[in-house]
């Protein structure tokens, strides 16, 4: 089987980036990969995703429970494996996949006390590894960033790109309740920490490339 390398982390936490100056590296190094990203927006399997960040179903993230929320992103996961990158992962290939099953870990564990989630983690590793059949990763990076700094980096991105916020973004609540569930996740799974800020400042992404290259070393 391949390796499979995941950047997570709450939103704006730099995710995008990292993979992005990763998978650069690689190439400078004739490393072959692939690169991934989660959901796969515009594609027919992330229909309910969209519909449920856009408030179809509720116009905060509460009004979809986590379990019904971690369906709707699994399936648009079993077919992107099923029509585009399971051939090359059985094979021995090596993907860098920005978000994945670690998304739901972190995002739909945000909805519940934290005695509770330890149950759901057990039921979504099953749910994905086990039943679908989903490859787990073999390496992945938490990127960690305060509530304040990382709603900053989504403001800058929204007025770069124009793009709106769906509903995970716009709630800050939601969002500081995600940074909390993510650090219990990341301690719970052995994730690789990665602090995004020192203080009020966010750190250079090229310092917090080579942070994360010394470790990704260690499984090529």
């Amino acid at each position: 089987m391949g390796r499979l390398i995941v950047f997570e982390g709450t939103d704006g936490s730099g995710k995008a980036t990292q993979a992005k100056l990763l998978g650069a590296r690689l190439e400078r190094e004739a490393i072959p990969f692939r690169k991934l990203d989660f959901p796969r927006y515009g594609e027919p399997s992330c229909a309910l995703v969209e519909l449920y960040l856009q408030g179809a179903f509720g116009r905060r993230p509460g009004d979809v429970n986590a379990y019904a929320a971690s369906a709707f992103y699994a399936v648009d996961r079993y077919a992107s494996y099923k029509q585009d990158w399971g051939t090359y992962y059985e094979e021995g290939g090596l993907l860098l996949a920005d978000r994945y099953t670690t998304s739901n870990a972190v995002h739909q564990a945000a909805k519940m006390p934290a005695e509770e989630r330890g149950a759901f983690l057990d039921w979504l590793f099953d749910f994905e590894y086990a039943h679908m059949g989903l490859p787990a990763p073999d390496l992945v990076f938490y990127l960690d960033l305060p509530v304040k700094l990382s709603g900053q980096m989504l403001r800058r991105r929204e007025k770069e790109t124009g793009a709106s916020a769906d509903i995970h973004e716009a709630d800050s609540a939601y969002l500081a309740a995600s940074r909390e569930a993510g650090r219990q996740v990341a301690e719970r799974c052995g994730w690789q920490v990665i602090a995004c800020a020192v203080g009020e400042a966010v750190r250079p992404p090229e310092e917090i490339h080579e942070e994360i290259y010394q470790k990704v070393r260690q499984l090529l």
